[in-house]
C-alpha cells in the first residue's frame, strides 16, 4: 500500500506554474519603449527632425496598432518565453525575422490603402532597422549585466589566467563560453596560433600571439597558469610538440575533444579533458563511410560475442547507433553483460536489446541462441587476449579462441547468417605465442569454412594492433604505476607496437564488414609503430612528471611469447586495395590443411595435455608458428611432463 502523501494539483500555488512571473511584463515594457523610440526616430530622420503636423498625427494614430502588431508577432514566435539575460545568435535571428514580418505587413497595408493615413514607406523600413538594433542592444546589455555583475561566485573566486592554443572557430567558441561563465573561475587572456595572418589581431577582445614555439616566453610574460588546446583537427605531432612545451614550462593543460564530438555536442568548457595517449598517436583519425555502415546494419538482427569486453562493448554501442532491428549481446561474464545492457538501454531506449549470458564454447547454447534470434550478422569479438596468462595455460587459449570461433562459425553457417566477422590481432602474424597462434588458427578456420561446399555465409577477419586503454593494455597499467609513484615497467628498450584507439578499431571492423565479399582479412593502415618506451615517457609527462627523475622507467625483459616488433601481414598474403584509403585488403593463400578435422580430434584432450604437447600440435598444423617458444611451465600435466594417465595424447600430423 502506498503510504506517501497525495498531492493534488489544486494544492499547488498558481505562482508555481509561472516561473519568472515578472519576465513578460518587463519584456513588454522594454520592447514597447524600444519600438516607440525607433518609430519616432525613423519619422524624425525622414523629415530632418522637423516633422509636419499631418505626419505627426498619423504617427500618433498608428503607433498603437504597430506596437500591438510587433508584440503579438514576438509572442507568437515564443520570444516572451526566453530568459531575459540569455541572448545569442539564434535569438537575434528570430527577432530579425519577426520584425521583418511586421514591416512586411505594414508595407502591404501601405500598398493596399495607397498610403493614406499610413507612415511613409521609408519610415517603415528605417523603423524595422532601428527596432531590431534596439532590441538586440537591449538583450545584449542584459546578458553583459548578468555575466559581469550578477555572478557573485566570480567576484569571490580566484580566477585562473587561461591561454587558448588555436585561434580558429573552436577556440573562438571556447573563449566565448569561458567569458559567459565567470563562475568557472577562469579568465581567457589570449590566443596562441601559428597562422601568421592571425598573429597580432584580436578575437573576442583577446589578442592572438604566436607562434607555439614561443609559448614558454609568452606564458611567463602574461602569467598564464593554464592552457587549453583547441585544435581538434591538428595532427597528433602538433599536439605532442605543444604538450612537450607546456610540460617544459610547467603549465597545466587540457584539450577539447575530437571534431566528431564537437560537431555533435558543440564547444563548451564542460567538454574539456586531460590530454590522453590517443591524442598523441602518430596518425590522423580514420574517416569511414558511415552510409555504407548504416546500410549494413540498419533493420538487421546483429549478434556481438564478447559484448562485455573493450572491443565488444564499443562494437555494441556503435552498432546500436545505426538502428538495427535487434541487437544481441552475448557475453559469459555476468557483470560486464549487465553493464553494457544498461548502457545501451540508457543511450538507445527504443532499441530491442537481448542480453544473453553464454559462452562461445557451449555449442548447444549457441544453437539455441541462433535458432531463437536468427541473426543476420555476427561480430565475433569473444577471445582471451592476455599473452603471458595464456602462455601458462595454452589449452584454454586454444579452447576459447580457436574452438570458440569454430563453434560460432559453424552455427552461423547452419543458420544462414549473411556475414560473420572475426575480430583478430596482429599477433596472429608469424605467432610467437599461444594467444597469437590461437587467433591464427581462428583465421584459418573461417577461411576453410568460407571455401567449404554449401556455405552461404560471408566470412572475413579484421586484424589490428594494440588498442589503447582496453582492459589489460599498457595504458591503464602505466597509469596505475604512475599513480603510485612508479616505477613504470617496460619489457625492452626497443619493443614497439602498432596502436589505435578503441573507436578506430571498431570503425574498421564495421567498415570492413560493409564491403566484405568473403575470405578477406582487412588491416588498418596504422601508421608507424610506437616504441613502448616513448609511450611510457609521454604518459609520465602527461601526468606532469619528468621521466627518470620523478618517475623511473625500468626495463624488465621480454616475457615468454613476446616479440620486439609486430607485423600485420603474412608473406603468403597478397595485398589488394581495400574499401577505404586507410584499409588494406589481404587475400590469404588457400591452405588445404583440413584444420577443422585436426582440431576436432583434439576436442576431448586439449585440457589434459601438457603445454609442450600443445605447442608441438600448433607447430604441426600452423605453418607460420615457427617463432613460438616452449619455456612455460606445464599446467594440467604430470610432474614428468608426460600426458596424465588415461588421457590419450593429442593427435599429430607429420611435419611436412
Amino acid at each position: 500500500m502506498n503510504t506517501s502523501k497525495n498531492i493534488s494539483i489544486s494544492s499547488i500555488p498558481k505562482s508555481a506554474w509561472k516561473p519568472g512571473r515578472m519576465r513578460v511584463p518587463i519584456l513588454l515594457a522594454a520592447y514597447s519603449l524600444v519600438f516607440v523610440l525607433a518609430s519616432f526616430t525613423a519619422l524624425a530622420l525622414r523629415f530632418d527632425w522637423d516633422i509636419p503636423a499631418e505626419f505627426l498625427q498619423r504617427w500618433w494614430r498608428s503607433i498603437a496598432w504597430i506596437l500591438v502588431l510587433k508584440l503579438s508577432l514576438l509572442g507568437l514566435f515564443g520570444q516572451f518565453r526566453s530568459l531575459l539575460t540569455f541572448f545569442s545568435f539564434p535569438d537575434a535571428k528570430l527577432i530579425f525575422n519577426t520584425l521583418a514580418l511586421a514591416a512586411g505587413v505594414q508595407l502591404l497595408l501601405w500598398f493596399a490603402t495607397g498610403g493614406e493615413a499610413m507612415l511613409p514607406r521609408g519610415v517603415i523600413v528605417v523603423d524595422f532597422i532601428l527596432s531590431f538594433f534596439g532590441v538586440a542592444v537591449l538583450r545584449s546589455g542584459m546578458r553583459i549585466f548578468r555575466e559581469r555583475f550578477l555572478s557573485r561566485t566570480s567576484q569571490r573566486a580566484v580566477r585562473r589566467r587561461v591561454a587558448i592554443i588555436g585561434a580558429g572557430e573552436v577556440g573562438a567558441s571556447l573563449a566565448r563560453d569561458i567569458q559567459a561563465k565567470p563562475g568557472l573561475g577562469m579568465e581567457a587572456v589570449c590566443f596562441i596560433d601559428d597562422d601568421p595572418s592571425k598573429i597580432g589581431l584580436c578575437l573576442h577582445g583577446l589578442q592572438v600571439f604566436g607562434d607555439r614555439l614561443a609559448m614558454p616566453t609568452i606564458l611567463k610574460r602574461l602569467e598564464i597558469s593554464k592552457c587549453i588546446l583547441a585544435m581538434p583537427r591538428a595532427h597528433p605531432s602538433v599536439i605532442t610538440e605543444s604538450v612537450a612545451l607546456l610540460n617544459e614550462a610547467g603549465i597545466e593543460h587540457d584539450i577539447l575533444p575530437s571534431v566528431d564530438c564537437i560537431l555533435n555536442r558543440g564547444v563548451t568548457v564542460n567538454h574539456l579533458r586531460h590530454v590522453s595517449p590517443e591524442d598523441l598517436l602518430g596518425r590522423a583519425p580514420v574517416r569511414l563511410d558511415e552510409d555504407a555502415i548504416t546500410h549494413l546494419l540498419q533493420d538487421q538482427v546483429v549478434l556481438v560475442t564478447g559484448a562485455g569486453g573493450s572491443i565488444g562493448r564499443e562494437l555494441s554501442l556503435q552498432i546500436a547507433a545505426h538502428s538495427p532491428a535487434k541487437l544481441i549481446l552475448l557475453e559469459r561474464g555476468e557483470p560486464a553483460l549487465f553493464e553494457i545492457e544498461q548502457e545501451i538501454q540508457r543511450e538507445f531506449p527504443s532499441l530491442h536489446v537481448e542480453a544473453i549470458a553464454a559462452s562461445v564454447c557451449d555449442e548447444h547454447r549457441l544453437e539455441a541462441v541462433f535458432a531463437a534470434h536468427k541473426p543476420h550478422l555476427v561480430f565475433h569479438a569473444a577471445a582471451h587476449k592476455h599473452v603471458p596468462l595464456m602462455e601458462k595455460q595454452p589449452g584454454e587459449a586454444i579452447w576459447n579462441n580457436s574452438f570458440g570461433t569454430l563453434f560460432c562459425a559453424q552455427t552461423a553457417t547452419r543458420h544462414g547468417c549473411q556475414k560473420f566477422v572475426l575480430v583478430s590481432t596482429d599477433k596472429a602474424v608469424n605467432p610467437a605465442n599461444v594467444m597469437g597462434a590461437s587467433k591464427r588458427i581462428a583465421e584459418l578456420l573461417i577461411g576453410e569454412i568460407q571455401n567449404s561446399s554449401g556455405n552461404q555465409t560471408c566470412f572475413s577477419a579484421v586484424r589490428f594492433g594494440n588498442v589503447l586503454d582496453s582492459s589489460g593494455s599498457v595504458v591503464p597499467i602505466f597509469r596505475r604505476q604512475i599513480a603510485v609513484g612508479g616505477p613504470v615497467t617496460v619489457t625492452h628498450p626497443d619493443a614497439e607496437r602498432f596502436f589505435m584507439s578503441i573507436p578506430e578499431a571498431v570503425g574498421l571492423i564495421l567498415q570492413s564488414a560493409a564491403f566484405s565479399e568473403g575470405g578477406e582479412i582487412f588491416v588498418l593502415d596504422m601508421g608507424m609503430p610506437v616504441k613502448i618506451r616513448e609511450l611510457a615517457r609521454q604518459m609520465i609527462e602527461l601526468h606532469g612528471f619528468v621521466p627518470d627523475r620523478d618517475i623511473p622507467i625500468v626495463f624488465t625483459g621480454l616475457r615468454p611469447g613476446e616479440k620486439l616488433v609486430e607485423t600485420t601481414t603474412h608473406e603468403t598474403e597478397g595485398v589488394a586495395s581495400g574499401p577505404h584509403p586507410k584499409i588494406r585488403k589481404l587475400v590469404p593463400t588457400i591452405l588445404k590443411t583440413d584444420l577443422i578435422q585436426a582440431l576436432e580430434e583434439t576436442r576431448w584432450r586439449i585440457h589434459f595435455s601438457t603445454p609442450d604437447e600443445i605447442h608441438q600440435w600448433i607447430l604441426d598444423h600452423v605453418a607460420d608458428a615457427s617463432a613460438m617458444t616452449f619455456s612455460m611451465p606445464t599446467l594440467g600435466a604430470s610432474k614428468s611432463g608426460l600426458p596424465i594417465a588415461g588421457i590419450p595424447e593429442l593427435s599429430r600430423k607429420e611435419s611436412a
